[in-house]
């Protein structure tokens, strides 16, 4: 059942923390679901532990976890704390779009509406200067709906990033019209054809925030960087029929996806493997990391944890096998 009271919220948190003891390689999602839950508890200097402690290490995404950490303490009196967070995250210009986004919401929230334009304009001129629309991943687009959203609310001409963000929007009611503040006086009317229009709206944003936000998990197939590889084989020698070189492994990563989203297979995915996490896995499953049908549970584990990464790469991002080069370069080089 789903938390929706404060207790429940604080046990979840605790189950989602002995779980991240349980598997470190999931360390860093665990903790972050297991501070959103202690703020919906109220417990908000709890959640803010959780977000210093994986400071305190080196996670994988710190520009997240400090705009998290920023929103959390605003909501709780620590304006100033806040605000040199959000300073910091602004000054060193994250590659990150939701680090962005999220920043630009809490200054939103607290009426700072000139500051969310600016912080997510800065954003755009950082992320969008060398992608056309149709490539941008689904952060950024997020990102530039809602500047969108917000120019809106300031009365702003639109501008090439708001055409963009009315390109790519699939919803049946056009973002001009969902983002008119006009519409929050439609909610006091007592006429019943604008209220209607207005439950109209609302469905039409829902639907396009659940096919966003609520998407089916991944279908997934397992990378393992080339150490890891190594190690693994060392350690069960049983799975080298599954990866004769590091090479082959590669080649057959894209080789599968291709094949999948030729047939038509939705939501494609490459999640990242570690012997640690996947020998963790195979105890919490009672059986041997040589077993060679325990890798595609495992691929499926972490996609259901949200490790999974969409395949495939716009051309102009970096390449998922790890190299360095775009995948246009790289292994999307034969793509069209």
């Amino acid at each position: 059942m789903r938390p929706d009271t404060p207790a429940a919220h604080t046990t979840e948190a605790e189950r989602l923390l002995r779980t991240a003891a349980q598997y470190p390689g999931d360390r860093e999602p665990l903790y972050l679901q297991a501070a959103a839950h202690r703020e919906l508890a109220g417990d908000r200097p709890g959640a803010t532990a959780l977000y210093d402690e994986l400071l305190a290490g080196e996670p994988a995404n710190p520009h997240l976890i400090r705009a998290l950490k920023a929103a959390n303490l605003w909501e709780y009196g620590h304006e100033a704390e806040a605000r040199a967070i959000i300073d910091g995250i602004r000054r060193t210009k994250p590659t990150d779009a939701t680090a962005w986004e999220i920043t630009a919401e809490t200054l939103e929230a607290h009426d700072e509406l000139e500051e969310a334009e600016s912080t997510l304009t800065e954003a755009a001129t950082l992320l969008l200067a060398t992608l056309p629309p149709e490539d941008l991943p689904h952060p950024t687009r997020s990102l530039i709906t809602t500047r969108h959203r917000i120019r809106r609310m300031l009365a702003r001409d639109h501008d090439d990033w708001d055409d963009w963000a009315d390109r790519l929007h699939t919803g049946t009611v056009g973002l001009d019209e969902l983002h008119d503040p006009k519409r929050l006086w439609s909610l006091g009317s007592s006429d019943p054809t604008e209220l209607q229009a207005e439950i109209t709206r609302l469905r039409s944003e829902l639907g396009t925030y659940r096919t966003a936000l609520s998407r089916p998990f991944p279908v997934a197939v397992l990378h393992w960087p080339e150490r890891e590889l190594d190690e693994l084989l060392a350690a069960y020698p049983e799975l080298e029929a599954e990866y004769p070189t590091y090479r082959a492994h590669l080649t057959d990563i894209e080789a599968s996806l291709r094949e999948l989203a030729a047939a038509g297979t939705p939501n494609l995915g490459i999640v990242r493997a570690t012997v640690p996490s996947y020998e963790a896995f195979a105890a919490s499953e009672s059986t041997s990391p040589a077993n060679a049908d325990l890798l595609p549970q495992y691929a499926t584990t972490l996609a259901a944890r949200a490790r999974a990464t969409a395949w495939p790469p716009a051309r102009g991002a970096e390449c998922w096998c790890g190299s360095g080069r775009t995948y246009g370069e790289c292994h999307g080089g034969a793509t069209t």
